[in-house]
């Protein structure tokens, strides 16, 4: 799987990321595992020609001292289809972006 990593947490900064998690996410049945849509206009021609398949999103997977955010585009409707893939270019920055954005915000310097 292809993911960004984010390791060497302190136990506050878990805390504060799930927290911010919680309000700014969609939470799933896993409480550490949260989903977050792609922006349409990201979405990619393959993406934009299966009206069935969106919303599009990627998963954040919190763990004691980490945070994965998956590289893997998926859909919310449908398991297999060609538009499940990794992330384009744009993509891949809208996830790196949002990543950096929530550490900034909660002032996690790693």
């Amino acid at each position: 799987m292809k993911q960004y990593v984010i390791d060497q947490l302190r136990e506050e900064d878990h805390q504060r990321i799930h927290e911010f998690l919680k309000k700014n996410a969609d939470a799933t049945v896993f409480s550490d595992v949260f989903w977050l849509n792609i922006p349409e206009d990201l979405y990619t021609d393959t993406q934009k020609e299966h009206p069935e398949c969106p919303p599009f999103y990627f998963a954040v997977n919190l763990s004691e001292d980490r945070v994965d955010f998956e590289l893997l585009i998926r859909s919310r409707q449908i398991l297999r289809c060609s538009c499940i893939r990794y992330a384009d270019s744009r993509q891949r920055d809208y996830i790196l972006d949002y990543a950096d954005k929530m550490l900034g915000e909660l002032d996690i310097d790693i």
